[in-house]
């Protein structure tokens, strides 16, 4: 059985929403986010949030324990087929959710909820929305007429990005200027596992 470690309002929860999407076992092993320490010094086996045990496995990364976990649990569920059209898409929204997209609200949250020093970065804020702005235009303009990222509709790309979408609403970058975005966001909120996850902003 999956044994998840998990911290409300970080990256764990995409992992947590996935468990629930899949409807396999797992253990929830819930954990305190500490953001005074330094990299690798949260209370999990490997010090960082999310982390998985599955048997002699031990891993982390949001992006990697979900394609390992749609892999070797999903039955067919939630990613297209190795050499299908879709694949290659699918992987791409994967990665540019984390590591594109996210990196500029990771540097929103940490000066304005955990240093509390934004206001004396004015010009490094103002640049952190603009990145976040450029990548949510991206996701905007791939949801012009299309309910998910890819055609085949809900996949593990929608969950790696609804988390960073909704760090962009907690955070502030998106806004009414991206309509496709946002009520795509509100599309994966309604979605019991998301609810499950427990999403709360800060």
């Amino acid at each position: 059985m999956i044994k998840l470690y998990h911290a409300p309002l970080t990256r764990s929860v995409r992992i947590y929403w996935l468990l629930e999407e899949l409807g396999i076992p797992y253990q929830l092993e819930t954990v305190s986010f500490q953001s005074d320490t330094m990299p690798f010094g949260q209370a999990t086996p490997v010090g960082k949030l999310p982390a998985i045990q599955d048997g002699d496995l031990t891993m982390f990364e949001s992006g990697a324990i979900l394609e390992y976990i749609i892999e070797r649990y999903g039955d067919g569920r939630l990613a297209p087929l190795p050499g299908s059209s879709l694949r290659g898409p699918y992987l791409q929204w994967i990665h540019f959710a984390e590591a594109t997209a996210f990196p500029p609200l990771g540097n929103l949250a940490w000066h304005v909820l955990f240093k509390k020093d934004a206001e004396t970065l004015p010009a490094a804020i103002a640049d952190y929305r603009s990145w976040a702005a450029a990548s949510l235009q991206v996701v905007e303009t791939a949801l012009t007429r299309r309910e998910y990222l890819l055609e085949s509709g809900f996949s593990g790309a929608d969950i790696m990005m609804g988390f960073t979408l909704e760090c962009a609403e907690w955070l502030g970058p998106l806004t009414d200027r991206f309509p496709n975005a946002t009520a795509y966001l509100a599309r994966l909120e309604a979605r019991p596992a998301f609810q499950k996850a427990t999403l709360t902003p800060p």
